[in-house]
């Protein structure tokens, strides 16, 4: 057992300041997400496979949907920066829907839904490329586009001319 303990403090005294300071922040980030899992480590892993396919779409075959030109453009690259960060504050939020529910099905469901979505990207950029996709894949991909886009009419967006105004309080609105 002392020597177990010997070894432990062996090791935490050759860490850096910087490595416990990375430490806590990143355990910090996992608590905040009601813990890691592999779910959430296979979404970043997607989402970083689909920008590096994304800038090589841009930038070496100039094939690139998020431009005119087709080309590397800072500003679409930010803008899908900006989209990931935000894709993770979603799901920071869904964790703590699960939370405050206490339930543990909501941030997996999202983290599965932001998955889909980046493995989409990631074999429209590999077919940008010039790789050939299996029908079977290009008619997933498809199914998947129009049942996205079937849901999203459900939803019309409310506008505040659309919202009746509550009555006064003060009028005769009682129930008798």
């Amino acid at each position: 057992m002392e020597d177990l303990i010997k070894k432990l403090g062996d090791f935490f005294t050759k860490l850096s300041a910087g490595e416990i300071a990375i430490g806590v922040v990143l355990s910090t980030i996992a608590q905040a997400y009601g813990g890691w899992t592999e779910g959430m480590t296979a979404l970043v892993i997607c989402m970083i496979i689909d920008y590096i396919t994304g800038l090589v779409v841009a930038g070496l075959f100039h094939a690139s949907k998020k431009t005119e030109s087709g080309r590397l453009e800072s500003r679409a690259g930010w803008k899908g920066l900006v989209r990931k960060v935000t894709t993770m504050l979603i799901v920071l939020v869904a964790a703590y829907v699960d939370k405050t529910f206490g339930t543990s099905f909501i941030r997996d469901a999202v983290v599965i839904g932001f998955m889909a979505n980046e493995v989409i990207s990631i074999v429209e950029n590999a077919g940008l490329m010039g790789m050939p996709i299996p029908k079977a894949v290009v008619n997933m991909i498809d199914l998947l586009k129009i049942k996205a886009e079937e849901s999203a009419g459900q939803v019309a967006p409310v506008r505040p001319e659309d919202i009746e105004p509550e009555e006064d309080p003060g009028t005769n609105n009682t129930i008798e």
